[in-house]
């Protein structure tokens, strides 16, 4: 049984209570990694829509209700078998299974795309290597790994991972860290952004966030890495 077994039920409320003086729900962070995540394939692999994706640690699948319809085909995995059923209620175009902390179920060059959406921190730092290397391993020559995680710069953040009541065994890893675990893994990064400057006015103030993807003050932050 997985830890985050028990917070299946309770965890957009337990986020949304560690976010609560942000304004928005659990569901608008997912939209716009979602979106950072499409313009990342558009970008480096091609049409979102050719692409097979694959969320590892997907939780309940809240960043993968805003790809369903949007690549051609989305997979998610997760330790917790009962985040796994509450994903694939939650979006039944996509496909769920359960893995392990060691490996993934999928044969190697499997997928286009794989990502994780704030899962290293979760795991000690000795296990993030071999993370990162499964990550490369399901992925095919000329696909990408993205990572998202927060920003432990940012003192927002850092309240919210502490109001957070499964994050605490949270040990965060700032960008630079991030980018060494995948050239760990053997991949070679190819862009490292600040995200989520802001909470409002996302359409007005998408342009500034671009100029500003190198300050170190946004709330989380993503690297990609191309193998």
């Amino acid at each position: 049984m997985s830890r985050f077994d028990s917070y299946t039920d309770s965890y957009e409320a337990a986020v949304e209570q560690s976010i609560g003086f942000s304004g928005q729900k659990v569901s608008y962070f997912g939209r716009r990694k979602a979106v950072q995540l499409l313009d990342v394939c558009r970008r480096y692999v091609g049409s979102p829509e050719k692409l097979s994706v694959l969320d590892v640690g997907c939780g309940i699948g809240i960043t993968d209700e805003h790809l369903v319809g949007q690549v051609r085909e989305l997979h998610g995995v997760d330790v917790s078998a009962e985040a796994v059923e509450r994903a694939a209620a939650r979006n039944p175009e996509a496909r769920y299974g359960v893995c392990s902390e060691h490996s993934l179920p999928f044969d190697s060059g499997s997928f286009d795309v794989a990502f994780a959406v704030c899962v290293i921190h979760h795991l000690s730092p000795e296990k993030r290597v071999n993370f990162a290397c499964e990550m490369r391993r399901v992925v095919r020559p000329g696909g990408v790994v993205v990572l998202f995680e927060h920003n432990p710069l940012n003192p927002l953040t850092r309240f919210a991972v502490s109001r957070c009541e499964f994050d605490d065994d949270a040990i965060l890893l700032g960008r630079h860290a991030a980018g060494e675990l995948l050239k760990s893994a053997a991949l070679r990064p190819v862009e490292r952004r600040y995200v989520v400057f802001f909470t409002r006015g996302e359409a007005r103030v998408r342009a500034v966030e671009r100029l500003l993807r190198a300050v170190p003050l946004g709330a989380q932050y993503y690297v990609v890495g191309a193998r």
